[in-house]
């Protein structure tokens, strides 16, 4: 092995044949030194001084050196010390098992990029074609009902992308799969602040491999015509320049679709511009959508600008997705079962998770026998994803939502690696009516493209044929009901401009039954129910007795097509 002088950049490790390049950043006044160990063992076997080579960037290469036989760390000033750079971790295979880096318990890997892709590449779908599903890798698959083999990994998200495909998703949004620490004293289930943000997590890992557990997923996932979004929130006290870096870097090494990054940290517009993330889905969480449709579900006054904004707000404009339920926050059978987090499981006396969830228990606080209340949460369920589904956005489902799973009402389950946290499969054989209406719904969307234009509905009459593409109405046609008492909304759809059929969505928030003129059609055409909060997506469309008055039951949406 041969030591000759570095190159201060690219920062990190770059393995070059026998040759591998080490740069790292230290302030002048401290000692470095590589730190270099035969692969899995916790004793240096070699150290090399590192002197300064520009600004405070330390580097140095070895020739004749086979990067599989070998691991690294840095020691700066007799502390041991990981690089934040590191491609991948040693010593981090098992979940949960606590290490010692100044033991040398953990150390950086050498990787050599030699993974054969097979001519894979991003898929880069439409924005508007995307129906998304957020997920945690680990939470995904752990429990024992998911019937995986390869439970909580990259390897058991595989064995459930047919069930992915079924349902008609096209993207999924993955929580942190990069190594942070999960040992703390309160679990670190989510995988949120500080980590080393270049190394996929070896205990997501059935191998312990999560450099090619991570490409395995994402290749299966591109067969599949699934893109696969990374979240990436990043702490503040790493530079936005190596946060930059690592977003590259996986688009370039992990053919990653696109990222969802934290705006405070992050400008989504200057990301935009960067030459290597161009092409590539830049999202951000935003609550304005979940807040709206969340409040109007529960019959909310005051709503029905703020629920018009949304329906037709196009996904590409402010890089946002349209969610219900999240992680962050109660899942979509928890949002109707509780008026009120409960948190206690976490230890923090309740004091945790956001006391404003614009939730509604339909009657009954957590679970209940009663007939009329189970009923009343079914229909608000059924409600939730009419809003999601046909709103103009990307819509994102929460894993298991759509069997509806359940955290027990807790809204911040960021610590419960157990079946608070994890998604029980065994309610999606008791919930297959409503996995089936999820299903049916997303194949609707899909097959319908005024529910997913390319651009937005701008509410003029855009082929003349004297209805405007999107038109707002209330119990009476052509008049929209926006005071403060009304929870009653219908939009009228006209396909003429895409040479599509028209459709007419009725939503009756309100805890009364309420009768709708529908608008009137051409002749020779009329209108047909498709779907509605009683009925679920109908095989084939039914004739509608009345042509110009029905009647929409309370809380109920009725979702019809002319013909």
């Amino acid at each position: 092995m041969k030591q000759i002088q570095g190159q201060p950049l690219p920062i990190g490790v770059t393995v070059n044949d026998n040759q591998v390049n080490f740069a790292v950043a230290v302030p002048k006044n401290r000692e470095c030194r590589l730190l270099l160990y035969r692969k899995g063992e916790q004793k240096p076997c070699d150290e090399y001084e590192m002197e300064l080579s520009v600004g405070e960037v330390r580097a140095l290469a070895l020739q004749e050196i086979d990067p599989l036989e070998y691991e690294y760390n840095y020691e700066v000033d007799g502390e041991v010390m990981v690089d934040p750079y590191a491609r991948a971790i040693a010593g981090r295979e098992e979940w949960q098992n606590k290490r010692n880096v100044q033991e040398h318990e953990v150390r950086g890997v050498l990787v050599n990029d030699t993974y054969d892709w097979e001519e894979d590449r991003p898929l880069r779908l439409p924005y508007h074609q995307a129906i998304a599903y957020s997920l945690h890798v680990r939470g995904f698959t752990r429990h024992s009902s998911s019937q995986v083999k390869h439970k909580g990994t990259f390897q058991g998200l595989i064995e459930k992308l047919p069930y992915l495909c079924e349902l008609g998703i096209n993207q999924i949004h993955c929580m942190p799969v990069y190594e942070f620490e999960e040992c703390t004293p309160n679990c670190n289930y989510w995988g949120y602040g500080s980590a080393y943000y270049f190394a996929p997590k070896s205990a997501y890992s059935s191998t312990g491999d999560g450099v090619n557990g991570l490409k395995d997923m994402v290749k299966a996932c591109h067969r599949c015509g699934i893109e696969v979004v990374l979240e990436m929130p990043f702490s503040d006290d790493i530079s936005r320049q190596m946060m930059i870096e690592c977003l590259r870097y996986y688009v370039m090494q992990y053919h990653i679709d696109g990222f969802i990054v934290n705006p405070v940290l992050l400008s989504v517009d200057e990301l935009r511009e960067d030459p290597i993330l161009k092409g590539t889905k830049l999202l951000v969480h935003q609550l304005g959508f979940q807040t709206a449709m969340r409040r109007f579900l529960k019959g909310d006054e005051g709503m029905i600008n703020d629920v018009i904004y949304w329906l037709k707000h196009h996904a590409e404009k402010q890089d946002s997705f349209n969610s219900i339920s999240g992680q962050n926050g109660f899942t979509l059978n928890d949002l109707v079962s509780y008026d009120g987090k409960h948190n206690e499981a976490n230890g923090e006396n309740n004091r945790d998770g956001s006391d404003y969830n614009f939730s509604w228990n339909c009657g009954a606080e957590g679970p209940t026998r009663k007939k009329a209340v189970l009923e009343l949460r079914k229909k608000q369920i059924r409600n939730a994803y009419f809003l999601v589904l046909l709103s103009q956005g990307t819509p994102c489902i929460l894993a298991g939502d759509e069997f509806a799973n359940t955290q027990k009402g807790n809204n911040n389950a960021y610590c419960q690696d157990n079946p608070i946290g994890w998604l029980d499969w065994k309610k999606l054989e008791k919930e297959k009516e409503l996995y089936e209406f999820v299903r049916d719904l997303i194949h609707i969307r899909k097959k319908y493209p005024i529910f997913a234009p390319e651009k937005e509905l701008l509410g003029i009459d855009r082929s003349s044929c004297g209805v405007p593409d999107v038109s707002y109405h209330g119990e009476n046609a052509w008049q929209v009901q926006s005071e403060v008492s009304s929870r009653q909304l219908g939009v009228y759809y006209s396909g003429a401009y895409m040479d599509s059929e028209d459709w007419f969505v009725a939503y009756n928030m309100h805890w009364l039954e309420h009768s709708f003129a529908i608008p009137a059609l051409p002749k020779g055409k009329k209108w047909y129910l498709m779907a509605s909060t009683d009925e679920g997506v109908l095989d084939e469309p039914v004739l509608l007795e009345g042509q110009r008055i029905i009647d929409i039951k309370e809380r109920t949406i009725m979702v019809m097509i002319a013909r």
